[in-house]
């Protein structure tokens, strides 16, 4: 059976990643003063901390409309025996069900909802590609993944606020006082949802060697195939502690992928974001 995998640009696969599986990626829309431009094709999340640093608003995303989905899925589901997409979490976005609509019209065309993002999203993309090369039925593979989304753990840990407060998810009064204190937020998403679990506090790189080391040890039910670290530009210095920290806690991992942030964290986040991100086991 020829299974075409697709997914949203929210999921930040790296470019390896996505060339080597096939994957075809429908970027979301990113707002900049007014105008609309494509997630990674047109603007980067360089381009919006540029823009934000010399003064410029916040940037926001939205979904690809649902005719942009039936283009996607009209041209795959001809050419593939079925078709899977993965989509950036509902509570996030209406993505999700734009692609539910645009799949509608087609019998071999499966929407999952991730109820995650990044490359906590970008997980169950990935056992999408495993699935598809390995089992023959499209409802027993649909079913495989929606067992494996509430099991992704997927979290971050940021350096600095601005970004969430200008976008009024945190007041600046509270800014203020974390940058003052040196806290840095954990933010986990957790049924679909995003919450600050823990805060720590002193300089970034040893806060993100607490964090992995929070996240890794002493978890042994955990999938050791795969363990994403992904985030928006750091300092050499915070990049080697959490190396170090996930030589110590997590070397147990098969594969560690490094990915870039795209616009979606990006925009949200801001620079100095990072976070790790793997799947329970059973």
């Amino acid at each position: 059976m020829r299974i075409k995998i697709t997914s949203d640009s929210t999921c930040d696969l790296s470019p390896r990643q996505i060339a080597e599986n096939d994957i075809t990626i429908i970027p979301l829309i990113v707002m900049k003063d007014g105008q609309e431009f494509i997630d990674g094709v047109t603007i980067t999340p360089e381009e919006i901390f540029a823009h934000v640093a010399n003064g410029g608003s916040l940037c926001t995303t939205a979904a690809r409309s649902v005719g942009t989905f039936q283009e996607v899925f009209a041209k795959y589901s001809k050419e593939y025996d079925a078709v899977i997409h993965i989509d950036i979490g509902a509570d996030f976005s209406s993505s999700y069900q734009n692609a539910c609509v645009a799949a509608a019209e087609f019998p071999n065309v499966r929407v999952i909802d991730s109820r995650n993002l990044s490359s906590g999203q970008g997980h169950i993309v990935m056992k999408a590609v495993e699935f598809s090369k390995t089992m023959d039925n499209l409802d027993a593979i649909v079913e495989a993944l929606e067992d494996y989304v509430p099991r992704v753990e997927a979290s971050f840990l940021l350096d600095r606020l601005d970004y969430m407060a200008k976008g009024g998810r945190c007041s600046s009064v509270v800014a203020l006082g974390a940058n003052l204190l040196h806290l840095k937020p954990c933010i986990e998403v957790k049924d679909g949802k995003m919450s600050v679990v823990k805060k720590y506090r002193g300089h970034y790189d040893k806060c993100l060697a607490d964090y992995v080391k929070d996240r890794l040890k002493d978890r042994p039910n955990l999938e050791t195939d795969l363990l994403f670290v992904t985030h928006t530009p750091v300092t050499d210095a915070c990049m080697a502690a959490v190396k170090e920290a996930i030589a110590k806690y997590g070397s147990r991992f098969t594969h560690v992928e490094d990915t870039n942030a795209g616009c979606t964290v990006s925009c949200h986040c801001g620079p100095g974001t990072l976070g790790v991100l793997f799947i329970r086991g059973k």
